[in-house]
């Protein structure tokens, strides 16, 4: 077989998030946007179920629809990018929660659906989604008198525990949300471990859940091990993969790998890039190609039949520092053509 193996330890993911839920001071929800990032939403959205979740977040109605499918009636599904036209249909049939972001989506909500759930989110300085100051003050009561399910905005900076912005968007949150009885989140798994200031009534472990950092305590929840398609000799002088970028200083034993950036593995990490054999690790040399990678197995005791990107070894956050990117974009670039295992 060709194609790798990426094996998924479910029970990892339970583990995880029963971990980060202890450390909460209230509930503790579950964010599975883009596919669980990226590890299959049915397989782990009904895992984190059964570990006790009952609240979850996607990132759009239509992820929402598919996890009302897969979950049933019971969980409630909150909607990210809050009620978007074209949405109502889906919000309805679901029995979606979408969090609000603007005035226009609380009329569209309000008129579409009146009497249906909907939360509330606020912009604390990240300027990406949620109401600002200005319009949440002239919005406020007529959402308070429709009853949101939560309040809850998103902190910029919190993988730098360190980071003023932290204690500055949770000032602000505290502020915008002072007397009301509402409940209110602010800590997705970064926030979560910045201590129970920012836990409020409800945490959003998202990262966390599937082995990444901040959480360094995390179970490792991926491995990926790739197939050796074959296995040359290349003398002093000869290249190695597109444009001669890797030129052998010396006589050399290159495998070349069925994996490439059509799998996720990004063309950008490939001169920093290494897989493993056991406990030796082994360069990637040369262009990494859209199905087939180079890696100078020189030296090994024994040739491979394949070779570890992701596992005891070596973690998703340092591939991911391979590209200079984050374990978030490497979790959710892996492809299609993989073997899926699920553990």
């Amino acid at each position: 077989m060709a194609t790798g193996t990426l094996k998924i330890d479910l029970s990892a993911v339970a583990s995880n998030w029963r971990d980060l839920s202890a450390m909460a001071s209230g509930k503790a929800g579950a964010v599975v946007k883009a596919d669980a990032y990226g590890l299959g939403l049915a397989q782990v959205s009904k895992t984190l179920a059964r570990a006790g979740a009952r609240e979850f977040f996607v990132a759009v109605a239509e992820e929402g629809v598919a996890l009302r499918q897969i979950l049933g009636k019971g969980p409630r599904i909150n909607v990210f990018s809050g009620h978007m036209a074209g949405d109502t249909k889906l919000i309805r049939d679901a029995n979606l929660t979408p969090m609000l972001n603007s005035i226009d989506q609380m009329l569209r909500h309000v008129e579409a659906l009146p009497g249906r759930p909907f939360g509330i989110q606020l912009d604390t300085g990240m300027n990406r989604l949620g109401m600002e100051e200005a319009e949440w003050a002239a919005l406020r009561d007529l959402a308070l008198a429709q009853k949101p399910t939560l309040i809850m905005s998103h902190l910029a900076c919190a993988d730098a525990p360190d980071h003023a912005m932290n204690a500055r968007q949770l000032q602000v949150f505290t502020q915008m949300t002072a007397g009301l009885d509402v409940p209110r989140s602010l800590a997705a798994t970064g926030g979560i471990l910045l201590g129970s200031d920012y836990h409020f009534d409800t945490v959003r472990p998202g990262i966390g859940l599937y082995g990444g950092m901040p959480f360094v305590d995390a179970r490792p929840v991926v491995t990926l091990d790739i197939p050796v398609i074959q296995i040359r000799d290349v003398a002093v002088g000869e290249t190695v993969g597109y444009s001669n970028t890797w030129v052998a200083r010396g006589p050399s034993r290159i495998a070349t790998i069925s994996a490439g950036y059509a799998d996720g593995i990004i063309r950008a990490m490939g001169p920093n890039a290494q897989l493993h054999t056991g406990s030796s690790a082994v360069p990637v040399v040369g262009r990494i190609s859209m199905d087939m990678i180079g890696v100078d197995v020189t030296g090994l005791a024994q040739e491979p039949e394949h070779l570890e990107l992701i596992g005891p070894h070596q973690s998703v956050d340092t591939v991911a520092g391979f590209a200079d990117t984050i374990g978030y974009e490497i979790l959710t670039s892996l492809g299609a053509r993989y073997n899926r295992v699920y553990i």
